[in-house]
């Protein structure tokens, strides 16, 4: 009895630490008269935890308000230094690797091209390894480092993110050529930080996804697909503010929806998928078939602009029939993709980003809203609407910082001494931000 009241003595103070921290972090800063209210601890309680989180300091002052008739009240807000975080972003054209401070403040970046070697298995953990040791050393992360210290390292990577009998993140891409990829184990192998150090792998889209609702177009919305378009396809699903599906794919692999059948050949070797006709590789592929000619040697991004150039051209010359039609018929397929996430799931909000998102969007989203709306039922597709993601090309990479951090704050701003579970590093965390935002916080 005694051990169970002091576990349960100790759970209530890394709650109270957590409530703290979520509620300045999200909607600082603030006094400690009005922490209390906000998290509804007693002002005992406020006092304690607000002492306990300046001495690891994790908390400091910034400025002050007037009160009725006394003192001046401190405000305070979570400490921007108090911690180093580094993002990693395995995408279809580039390795991206981001090191940010406690407040996401970008701190330094590094980019590796994917080339001929493509997703190599060593080329992406080289690629990794010199990225982190770059931003780590402009940084100044490390032993000995002035301002806080590394609290994890979070990756986003296509495919199926599980874990094997050990413990240890695996990932299952095959599109990519992955099967049951031993990532984790690699990453400690070949980067060189402390032996103890998290590392957090989940799938980009759900990293994407987490992103936009903390910072992004999700905020304030409990119910939300995030959608990810790149060379492939993939996407987010939040449900009452919490991220749905675990581990094992789930929402994230719905480019893998069968949209056609006896359709095109997938890149996951399948028929008919919709990957097959709204990823980029598929809707370049599509063009150059029907005629279109790209440059040699271009690179996907130069050959999606080619391809709008051809169709929207700012020249004064008359737009590319053919163009117009492939990416008329991709609007139509994303649209329909879309309608199924709407049908399924109800969400107020879809947002479509990734690198190809970004790019085909301005041109399609209104094209993708008609048929997101001829496809769906009536009663969900009215309630959800369709715009571009906040975040830019980074998201993925500010998503997967936000995974050692979601854990960080989980325990009331103590670093993890054991590995993460994957299907725990992202579910829980939107529904504390989404909380905030119903409480006035924006």
């Amino acid at each position: 009895m005694a051990e169970r009241s002091s576990r349960t003595v100790r759970d209530l103070r890394v709650g109270n630490r957590a409530s703290v921290l979520q509620r300045l972090y999200f909607g600082g800063p603030m006094s400690r008269q009005a922490l209390g209210p906000a998290t509804g601890l007693s002002s005992g309680s406020v006092s304690n935890v607000v002492a306990e989180l300046t001495a690891d300091g994790l908390l400091e002052e910034a400025g002050s308000v007037e009160s009725d008739g006394g003192r001046p009240r401190t405000l305070l807000r979570v400490a921007p230094s108090s911690g180093r975080l580094i993002g990693v972003d395995v995408g279809e054209t580039r390795v991206r690797v981001e090191a940010f401070d406690l407040g996401l403040t970008e701190l330094a970046r590094t980019e590796r091209p994917l080339t001929e070697s493509g997703y190599d298995v060593a080329t992406i953990v080289r690629h990794i390894g010199e990225g982190v040791a770059q931003v780590t050393a402009e940084a100044g992360i490390g032993p000995g480092a002035p301002d806080g210290s590394l609290i994890g390292v979070g990756v986003g990577v296509p495919g199926i993110v599980d874990r094997d009998d050990d413990g240890s993140t695996v990932v299952h891409g095959q599109t990519i050529g992955w099967d049951a990829v031993p990532l984790e184990r690699l990453l400690r192998e070949a980067v060189e930080l402390p032996a103890d150090t998290a590392y957090f792998v989940d799938n980009g889209a759900r990293a994407l996804g987490q992103a936009e609702m903390w910072f992004g177009g999700g905020r304030g919305v409990r119910d939300a697909a995030i959608v990810l378009i790149g060379s492939g396809v993939g996407a987010c699903v939040v449900t009452g503010g919490v991220i749905h599906g675990g581990a094992r794919g789930g929402p994230a692999e719905w480019g893998h929806l069968t949209v056609s059948v006896r359709g095109r050949r997938c890149r996951c070797g399948a028929r008919g998928c919709l990957e097959a006709y709204a990823g980029a590789e598929a809707v370049l592929a599509r063009w150059q078939e029907e005629g279109g000619i790209l440059p040699p040697g271009a690179d996907e991004e130069t050959a999606v602009s080619v391809l709008l150039g051809a169709a929207y051209p700012q020249d004064g010359t008359a737009p590319d029939p053919v163009a117009v039609a492939v990416l008329d018929e991709t609007a139509e397929y994303l649209g329909a993709g879309i309608s199924d996430l709407v049908n399924l799931f109800g969400p107020e909000r879809v947002l479509v980003g990734g690198w190809a998102g970004l790019q085909l969007g301005p041109h399609l989203l209104p094209a993708v809203r008609r048929y997101t709306g001829a496809y769906a039922l009536r009663h969900p597709a009215a309630r959800a609407t369709v715009e571009l993601g906040r975040l830019g090309p980074d998201a993925v990479t500010v998503g997967a910082a936000t995974l050692p951090l979601a854990d960080f704050f989980s325990r009331g701003g103590r670093r993890r001494a054991t590995q993460p579970r994957t299907e725990t590093s992202t579910r829980a965390v939107p529904g504390w931000q989404v909380m905030l935002e119903g409480r006035g916080v924006r």
